[in-house]
């Protein structure tokens, strides 16, 4: 056993403690690959840069950025950059550990990887958001490539924040690399279907767990935590499906209809204003009242740690999708497993992000592109497929799906640590 990393004093809640926790979990099914475990504690490589820009008003300003790669063993890093005033390096390294566990998941040739900077985009002009983009790209960019480290969208960065760090790396390389990033807009490299492919994922594979425990869709009540792209794209699937989305809750507050919300007023509502709060209608509730909702399917879409011990122990939804990395603390996932609500876990629930980012990767190489109804087909299959093995998993070890997860993951990865050997 080594040495804890002595830069990090993580808590059991904190997203690098829950990380390890659910690695540990793990270590009883790995047979003779639980030797290498210790490789699944450490990320591989994290570095810190500065970010010295110069802002509108004529001022130096400093920020600092972070991109850590947690494991390579199975291919280039992959795994999205987020602007968010509460990044930190921690945080940053266990959502790189869960890319990893997710890219395994789903069998795409990647290690994981993840990038932030501190800040609030929304304190700064689209000019200044550029050069800070601009900077941390070129900071970064003695670790990142087509073949080494492929960042996305995450936490308040888009396709034109993807559009500049292509830029900027393909300036300082000398050559235009289109696959050094997904998600970028579609006339540069991007691909159809990337935007929604995150909730579409969680709703694919919640139709699917809705099948294993007969849960009926037609009616079924839906409540959405974070309604920015993923919990959006996820809430129309399900409505199409049949679903009702009974309360909606983000950074503008927190609404609510018995009756389900109309959809087709709400999303223009959402889009036009930035958030679901002042919707018409809907009647507007206590954001702590949101864990209390009637409901049989609950989506956390947001930040991580959001259900807590205490608020495990108050949700009545049959079925929790994932749909945020690391949104459940380990206790509360204890809480929900003894209560018998179903958990799909982030490093499944929301792989179809990364997916269709793969899929973008490939496009780009091969200079191929597919049409939409394509796209979403694969990544139906992939989805699909992937939560099959895990439920085998799940059943023949009496285990929960999370932990299932992380063992055909830690497996994959592992496996290929061995194969690999250690050098020199």
């Amino acid at each position: 056993m080594t040495e804890p990393l002595s830069f990090v004093h993580p808590t059991p809640e904190s997203p690098w403690g829950t990380y390890l926790m659910q690695v540990d979990r793990v270590a009883p099914y790995l047979g003779h690959l639980s030797r290498w475990i210790d490789t699944l504690k450490r990320p591989k490589r994290a570095l810190i840069v500065d970010i010295p820009v110069e802002l509108d008003d004529g001022t130096i300003a400093h920020y600092e950025g972070y991109r850590v790669q947690h494991n390579l063993s199975r291919g280039p890093g992959k795994g999205g950059v987020r602007y968010h005033p509460d990044v930190t390096l921690e945080e940053v390294m266990a959502l790189s550990a869960w890319m990893s566990i997710k890219n395994a998941a789903v069998n795409l040739p990647y290690g994981g990887a993840k990038g932030g900077i501190r800040i609030d985009p929304k304190k700064h002009s689209i000019k200044e958001l550029e050069r800070i983009t601009r900077r941390y790209t070129s900071e970064i960019g003695i670790i990142i490539g087509p073949q080494q480290d492929i960042p996305a969208p995450d936490v308040n960065t888009n396709a034109q924040i993807m559009a500049w760090m292509m830029d900027t790396y393909s300036m300082n390389t000398g050559a235009t690399a289109t696959g050094v990033v997904t998600g970028k807009p579609i006339h540069l490299g991007g691909s159809l279907g990337r935007v929604k492919a995150t909730g579409r994922g969680v709703f694919v594979t919640g139709r699917e767990a809705a099948r294993r425990i007969n849960l009926d869709l037609q009616g079924a009540r839906v409540a959405v935590q974070g309604f920015g792209n993923v919990g959006s794209a996820a809430a129309e699937l399900f409505g199409q499906a049949g679903a009702k989305i009974v309360a909606a809750q983000d950074h503008t507050g927190t609404i609510y209809n018995a009756n389900g919300f109309d959809l087709s007023e709400l999303m223009p509502h959402v889009k036009a204003t930035g958030g679901v709060g002042g919707f018409k209608g809907a009647e507007v509730m206590g954001n702590e009242e949101f864990w209390d909702v009637d409901c049989e399917i609950l989506i956390p879409a947001a930040l991580e740690g959001q259900i807590t011990a205490d608020r495990a122990r108050r949700v009545k939804a049959k079925m929790v999708l994932e749909g945020a990395n690391g949104p459940t603390v380990p206790s509360a996932d204890d809480i929900l497993a003894d209560r018998g609500i179903l958990v799909v876990p982030d490093v499944i629930c929301n792989a179809g992000g990364v997916t269709v980012s793969y899929f973008e990767w490939v496009q780009d190489f091969s200079s191929f592109f597919w049409t939409e109804d394509e796209i979403n087909v694969r990544l139906d299959k992939i989805m699909v497929g992937a939560l099959k093995r895990i439920w085998e998993v799940a059943d023949q070890h009496h285990i929960t799906l999370r932990t299932a997860t992380f063992t055909v993951s830690c497996e994959r990865i592992l496996q290929a640590r061995v194969e690999r050997g250690l050098y020199p």
